[in-house]
């Protein structure tokens, strides 16, 4: 049975390495994303028991408030883009002015559009690693940012 092309565009997962991310609207590229997840701290709710003889209180587990999400972005140190988009925002943490920004990543098709967006809301940077400098090494120059959000909304295209 031979497989359609709009069968594999509908049915198929996405190759992770078509991407986009922005930053304020701008577009930043990036070499690696990690820590895209929603989650929720829980609470544990007791009660007398509403049956008589039942061996212990009542339980019921719910979510409570949401855990802020700490993304980790990685990219290679580009003269040009580093100091401009990364570097001079962290500077705004620095003298204590931050500058939150909403930042998505977007998962792309295979004309570069937008399927599937990641929106961390009210982003800022927290931390920034320089790359490892290694002599015997011809790598490229890595480093990696840390964000913290107040939260992760998903928006199909």
């Amino acid at each position: 049975m031979a497989v359609s092309i709009e069968s594999i565009k509908t049915d198929y997962p996405l190759p992770v390495y078509n991407y986009r991310v922005e930053i304020g609207g701008e577009a930043v590229a990036f070499s690696e994303v990690s820590g895209l997840s929603i989650a929720y701290e829980t609470t544990t709710y007791l009660a007398s028991p509403t049956t008589r003889g039942a061996p212990g209180p009542d339980m019921m587990i719910m979510p409570a408030q949401p855990v802020a999400p700490t993304i980790t972005l990685r990219r290679g140190i580009v003269r040009k883009t580093s100091i401009k988009h990364l570097y001079a925002w962290l500077r705004t943490v620095q003298i204590n002015q931050i500058e939150k920004k909403d930042v998505f990543v977007r998962l792309c098709d295979e004309k570069g559009e937008a399927v599937v967006s990641w929106k961390i809301g009210n982003a800022f940077p927290v931390k920034l690693d320089a790359p490892t400098f290694d002599a015997k090494s011809n790598d490229a120059a890595i480093e990696t940012m840390e964000l913290k959000g107040d939260y992760i909304t998903i928006e199909e295209a």
